[in-house]
């Protein structure tokens, strides 16, 4: 257990004894990846340092966290680095466990974490958007230097941190010589001997600026006007659909808004709802992480928007059974009425979902290959007029999308309908966008809505303005 804050010696001196193994185990190209006060062992007589709780080691250089839902991400969340909450569209890497190291010495130098919340989506929250307070700010004592090695190890982005443990130790040992000798620590260059020995290209998503625009506006529809649309992103397989709306997906956190992800499978279109019960039964684990006084205004919510059809969607989302408790059997109809039924008791799901307090986006993968049930439910949600404030993001292979024509007919009903539906079609990155990553790019063949054609130059009107003149374009 840490109690701290620490004297700035030792603090110094624990901190070098800290980052002595862990680049001794990133030599060994090892991640610890739940790196804490708890698994750290310490000699205090001669600061000799070791490392335990290495229950999600890792070998990999790299390794993906998918946004799972927030209760089962791997490690401690206080301590976790932005990407290993599967929510930074970046890869875990040595980096990780620096960030951990920073969230550490804060720790030890202030007393205090860097940050504090109350429940899980608020820890990634933190993580990913909020900026700590330099520790300089929260003691007097503790010297500039020393402090901004701590705030570069706590950069939200790893290529903005400390590249090695190695370099962090040899800051930290720079600190402690200056304290000792002169009592303070004179400005020095931070990072001189932190040198990578591997080549790292950056995870920044390059050229996609205007379809992120474009998904950040509608999202702004949604929370401020509770307006409800549908943005379909096509591209062929590998060009960056899936990881366009994980990068997006961030800017849920501050509104604490839901995400639910579900993807569809080739071998799975002879199944009903698959995709959207995959959806939801991530955003119910989701809630079962919640405080029991929020879970249970959640239950009480759901249990008045299905009444007594709970079962059918405990059917279909068998989780659901662990925040509504047994349901009664549903009596049985012909199949026009009970498929009737079951679209209004989803929608009342949605419902209880959705709203104000948390807008929901749902993002459904690989639509190529959805079943026709769900097209049918989609159709249905879009075209009554009491649709709750839902986001509904699809993306699909549109070199596939003959393979299913129903897809392309069901969003021709739903624009038809007067719903808003924009599609929005990535091409090839261009050199441009690769050289300058800042640059105000299209980053896609174009822009689509629901609204009039420009003539053949394929430019598109919204409002007024046109998105993707034919010069930008990359097909």
């Amino acid at each position: 257990m840490l109690v701290a804050p620490l004297a700035l010696d030792v603090s110094l001196r624990l901190a070098i004894g800290i980052a002595t193994p862990v680049r001794r185990l990133h030599e060994r190209h090892l991640i610890h990846k739940d790196l804490k006060p708890e698994n750290i062992l310490v000699d205090v007589s001669s600061f000799s340092v070791w490392l335990t709780g290495f229950g999600l080691a890792t070998r990999l250089q790299r390794e993906r966290q998918e946004p799972d839902p927030l209760d089962v991400i791997a490690g401690t969340l206080a301590y976790i680095a932005p990407e290993q909450t599967g929510r930074m569209n970046r890869s875990i890497d040595s980096r990780s466990d620096l960030y951990s190291l920073g969230i550490i010495f804060y720790e030890m130098l202030t007393g205090a974490l860097p940050f504090s919340a109350v429940d899980p989506l608020e820890w990634v929250h933190c993580h990913i958007a909020r900026e700590p307070v330099p520790p300089e700010r929260r003691v007097a004592a503790v010297p500039t230097q020393l402090s901004a090695v701590v705030m570069k190890l706590l950069a939200k982005t790893s290529e903005n941190r400390y590249q090695t443990a190695a370099g962090v130790e040899a800051d930290l040992r720079e600190c402690l010589e200056r304290w000792t000798s002169d009592g303070h620590i004179e400005p020095f260059s931070h990072g001189s001997q932190d040198v990578s020995d591997e080549l790292r290209i950056p995870e920044r998503l390059y050229g996609r600026e205007r379809p992120i625009d474009v998904l950040l506006a509608a999202l702004r529809r949604l929370i401020t006007q509770g307006t409800s649309e549908i943005v379909l992103v096509s591209g062929h397989s590998g060009i960056g659909k899936s990881s366009l709306i994980i990068e997006f997906s961030k800017a849920l956190l501050p509104s604490r808004g839901l995400f639910a992800m579900g993807k569809c499978y080739q071998y799975q279109r002879e199944t009903p709802y698959a995709t959207l019960a995959q959806a939801f039964a991530g955003s119910v684990r989701a809630l079962l992480g919640q405080s029991e006084p929020k879970l249970e205004a959640r239950r009480r919510s759901l249990a008045d928007a299905l009444g007594q059809n709970g079962q059918l969607l405990v059917d279909l989302i068998p989780a659901l059974e662990l925040i509504l408790g047994p349901q009664s059997r549903v009596p049985d109809l012909p199949p026009r009425e009970a498929k009737s039924r079951f679209h209004t008791v989803f929608h009342s799901l949605l419902l209880a979902f959705a709203g104000t307090e948390h807008p929901l986006v749902l993002f459904l993968d690989d639509l190529q290959w959805v079943d026709n049930s769900t097209l049918d439910l989609l159709e249905n949600w879009y075209t009554r007029k009491d649709l709750p404030q839902l986001l509904l993001i699809g993306t699909y292979r549109d070199y596939e999308v003959d393979s299913n024509p129903r897809l392309l007919h069901a969003a021709n009903t739903i624009r038809e309908s007067g719903a808003n539906l924009q599609e929005i079609a990535l091409g090839p990155l261009t050199d441009e966008d690769i050289a300058n990553p800042r640059l105000r790019s299209p980053g896609c063949s174009r822009i689509r809505t629901n609204f009039v054609h420009a003539g053949p130059s394929l430019e598109v009107k919204q409002n007024g303005g046109y998105f993707a003149p034919a010069a930008a374009r990359t097909d």
